[in-house]
């Protein structure tokens, strides 16, 4: 019994012992299952210090990441760095509104959260209760934290606003990114270096942990607060920091984003200076480099984070080496590069040298009678920027108004119109700042080529020509359209035909390729120039504004090139010896009389041993006058030593064509027994041109190999890229460099902005541009860059700049000279596209800006386009008055003083006159 007894006790404590120790497994069962259930949806407790800041921030910028390269509406969810940082599984696809939290508030968030973890280990609740209640809690915080911060909701919604505008603001966030890497590139292959070193560069910069964004934005922000000389300008009508602009940017909506989005950028800032040790680094870094980046005048200048992290340790790197004299002002040339071009959309290449000015002449300096510019004090920009003062032209042109040709006041006190003084330019002393109204049914242009067979009659709504000449192939009124059959009084059968006869009478005319650029004197209505595109040719078409209605006009809405001007008493607007081939057909210029005065200015123009075509009726007809006048022809060109190449009639138009070649040599010249025409003295300059009386001369043929003029140029195309033979290593170029580099940089840079910018991401449709002028052309490299579209361009070189108009004709473009502080000599509506590259900052020490402005709104068919790259301080101002002219602004962005504006001319008119 006793035995028995002793038993049982000890199988009863075993018992209690065993249960206990379940009790004690379950319990901690249940506290580690509640644990794994909220590590789900809370910040574990262990992250608190400053290793919670470090979690939250790297949070932050994998957001701002997310949220600026999706276009979707949502954010990616953040993916977890360790185990220990687990992802927002409870809510994929969208991060938690504490994950762009101040550092202070998500501190705090993260403290609360603890806390009702470490209860939730207290008093645990097991199963389906459990659960329950868990996601009570989280439903609850969540609630609480909408509450506590509905600024924060404010801002998912703003981003989600941004989102939908994937074609706005985010494609030009896109355009900044990407012309910066394009930049950088194209600096790292000037600099010698290698690709791959670059590409290793911006992979070490997007995986760096101090490093917020790739995003512009925040680069601005980051150079803020790095650099207490950082100079970065925005330009918005609403008078906030905005970098971006898309569409109407003074939008309060937009504007609302902007700043929220600044405060975003802010608060993510100050918590990273706070805990982030390695971001303190990278800041200091960066820094130094950009304290090394200096620009041209030798003051600091700042670069976004991605050019200053690369560019400024290769220069840096560079400077370690010995390097000879070449190539250290090779290396000055770049850092002078490097600060213009900040922010991706400055100038790109350096700015103009200040010692070429004194090795390139001008035409203010060649041209003896240049006429002084006087600086109107009367308009008022201020009130023109306010919108408030532009009005209708009350001229008697009215739609077709040219200011300095319709100029009545001026005409009429003219003494003589002997020479044609009346159809000259005659300026206004005041440039008008009135506005050209538009023909009654006026429609957007028919695109090229169908523009070249017809027009909108209601555009340019005159009949007078096609009453006159219809019956010659000029132009025809058909319904609602005018039409162009492509023929002329001389090839009334096509002008197709008529170029082809050309060719066949002389082979050494090689359209396209030995033949370029052409000049048509009295073009009419330019067919001739218009159908020379299909042979690879471009031809400046000129015939006066006169009793020939509107024939210029016609041309210009055909979207051929033609200006208006006359052959009178002045030298044209061209430089010497640049055609390489001059057309006349039927054209009544009395070539023949002062001692053949009009025909020597052709001369002067003339490439030595290009060819003059005339095709007059004096050629093949009989007629007394018709005979004397070839009389006179002959031996005015036997004089000139001009050498009748070749007679030759076309049969199937009925008409013969004369072609004469300038001698190449002086050789004619020396054997003259006469000096008539006389030779030009040494002290004439031969390309002067602006305002420059006509000279009854002749300059005599360059004959050193390294002079312009001594050999004809390279074949095209290969003419377009090769630096003319001129041009010398011991000739200092526009931004400094030797002359044929300068050429180079210039050619390689505008390839780059236009493949890169241009095409795709400032909203042009370039299928609707055909007519383009560069209204501040140096070598005509953004011309060069548009050869493969179906585009031509007017280059311009500004009567005070260097005179590179030559540079441009060698390489097989046109242009012309001009001064922008009068009036163009082209009806209004002609172009679909101007583009001035840093030209309105160099005119305001000359003229006001707002009259400038008025020519450009004249100059621009409504749908046209306008692109400005220029200081920040005048894109600002020119994106004023563009919005008083209701042009719709698509993008300025403006950094480190340069910026860029894309605009474009709607329909809007005043309802007042003058």
């Amino acid at each position: 019994m006793a035995f028995g007894k002793g038993r049982g006790n000890k199988r009863s404590s075993t018992t209690s012992y065993a249960s206990t120790i379940t009790m004690v497994i379950f319990v901690a069962l249940c506290v580690i299952g509640v644990w794994m259930l909220s590590s789900n949806s809370v910040i574990p407790p262990q992250i608190t210090g400053a290793s919670t800041r470090t979690a939250i921030a790297e949070t932050e910028r994998s957001d701002v990441v997310s949220a600026s390269s999706n276009g979707n509406d949502e954010p990616e969810p953040t993916k977890p760095e360790s185990d220990d940082q687990p992802a927002f599984e409870d809510n994929p696809g969208k991060l938690p509104d504490d994950a762009v939290k101040s550092e202070d508030e998500q501190q705090k968030s993260a403290i609360e959260k603890s806390d009702k973890t470490s209860q939730a280990k207290k008093f645990p609740e097991a199963g389906e209760g459990g659960k329950q209640s868990q996601k009570e809690t989280q439903k609850q915080e969540i609630q609480q934290n909408n509450e506590k911060f509905p600024e924060e909701k404010e801002k998912d919604n703003d981003k989600e606003n941004k989102a939908v505008q994937e074609n706005g603001e985010g494609q030009m966030k896109q355009v900044v990114k990407e012309f910066e890497k394009e930049q950088k590139k194209q600096r790292d292959e000037d600099a010698g270096t290698q690709s791959g070193n670059s590409k290793g560069t911006q992979e070490q910069q997007e995986q760096g942990q101090g490093k917020e964004s790739q995003d512009v934005e925040q680069g601005k922000k980051q150079g803020q607060d790095q650099d207490s000389n950082a100079d970065v300008t925005f330009t918005d009508a609403t008078k906030e920091e905005q970098p971006m602009e898309v569409g109407q940017s003074d939008t309060s909506e937009n504007s609302k984003n902007e700043a929220n989005g600044q405060q975003q950028q802010e608060d993510q800032h100050s918590g990273k200076e706070e805990t982030g040790q390695q971001n303190e680094e990278n800041i200091e870094e960066n820094g130094k480099d950009q304290k090394s980046m200096k620009d041209e005048n030798g003051q600091q200048d700042e670069h976004n984070t991605t050019e200053d992290e690369s560019g400024s340790k290769e220069e840096h790197s560079m400077t370690t080496k010995d390097e000879n004299v070449e190539q250290q002002e090779e290396k000055k040339d770049e850092k002078r590069q490097e600060g213009s071009e900040a922010g991706g959309f400055g100038s790109g290449i350096p700015k103009e040298s200040a010692e070429s000015q004194k090795s390139w002449k001008s035409q203010a300096t060649e041209s003896k009678d240049e006429k002084q510019r006087q600086t109107s004090e009367s308009n008022n920009a201020d009130s023109i920027m306010g919108g408030k003062t532009w009005v209708l032209c009350n001229a008697t042109a009215g739609p077709d108004y040219i200011p300095c040709l319709d100029n009545e006041e001026a005409i009429r006190k003219l003494t003589s119109r002997r020479h044609f003084e009346h159809r000259e330019r005659h300026c206004p002393e005041d440039p008008p700042t009135c506005l050209v109204s538009l023909p009654e049914g006026y429609k957007e242009s028919i695109k090229w080529p169908e523009s070249r067979d017809k027009i909108w009659y209601h555009n340019v709504p005159h009949t007078k020509l096609a009453e006159v000449k219809g019956h010659q192939n000029w132009v025809k009124v058909t319904g609602e359209f005018l039409t162009f059959p492509g023929g002329g009084t001389q090839f009334i059968h096509g002008a197709l035909h008529y170029i082809d006869f050309l060719q066949q009478s002389l082979k050494n005319i090689a359209w396209g390729k030995r033949t370029r650029v052409v000049l048509d004197v009295g073009c009419g209505v330019a067919s001739f120039g218009g159908f020379l595109f299909e042979r690879d040719v471009i031809a400046m078409s000129l015939a006066p504004k006169d009793e020939h209605e509107a024939q210029v006009q016609f041309a210009l809405e055909r979207k051929i090139p033609a200006i208006s001007a006359v052959m009178g008493s002045k030298r044209l607007p061209f430089p010497s010896r640049v055609f390489d081939l001059i057309h006349c057909a039927r054209c009544r210029v009395p070539w023949h009389i002062e001692g053949g005065m009009l025909l020597l200015e052709l001369n002067r123009m003339l490439r030595p041993g290009g060819y003059f075509v005339w095709s007059a009726t004096p050629v093949y007809q009989k007629l007394e006058e018709d005979v004397q006048i070839w009389k006179a022809m002959s031996a005015l060109t036997k004089s000139m030593c001009w050498e009748l190449v070749t007679i030759n009639k076309d049969k199937l138009n009925g008409i013969g064509a004369a072609i004469y070649q300038k001698p190449a040599t002086n050789e004619c010249y020396e054997k003259r027994k006469q000096n008539k025409p006389p030779m030009c003295k040494n002290n004439d300059d031969a390309n002067a041109a602006w305002y420059v009386p006509l000279q009854a001369c002749m300059p005599k043929v360059p004959t050193n190999v390294v002079e312009r003029g001594s050999k004809w140029p390279v074949n095209w195309p290969r003419r377009l890229q090769t630096p003319p033979y001129w041009l010398n290593s011991s000739q200092m170029g526009i931004y400094g460099k030797p002359a044929p580099r300068d050429f180079t940089t210039d050619y390689e840079h505008w390839k780059h902005v236009v493949s890169k910018v241009y095409m795709n991401e400032i909203g042009i449709s370039w299928s609707n541009v055909r007519n383009v002028m560069d209204m501040r052309a140096v070598y005509g490299g953004f011309a060069a860059a548009l050869k493969d579209l179906q585009v031509w361009v007017m280059n311009v070189v500004n009567i005070n700049s260097p005179d590179t108009l030559p540079i441009i004709y060698e390489r097989g473009l046109f242009g012309i000279y001009h001064d922008w502080c009068e009036s163009f000599s082209t009806y209004p509506r002609s172009y679909d596209l101007l583009h001035a590259d840093h030209l309105f900052s160099k005119l305001k020490a000359r003229c006001n800006l707002a009259p400038v402005m008025a020519e450009v709104d004249r100059i621009v068919r409504p749908g046209g386009k306008l692109i400005v790259r220029d200081e920040s301080n005048v894109i600002r101002e020119v994106e004023n008055m563009l919005k008083s002219l209701h042009w719709d602004v698509h993008l300025t962005f403006s950094k480190h003083q340069e910026g860029i504006l894309s605009a474009q001319k709607g329909f809007w008119r005043p309802d007042t006159s003058q």
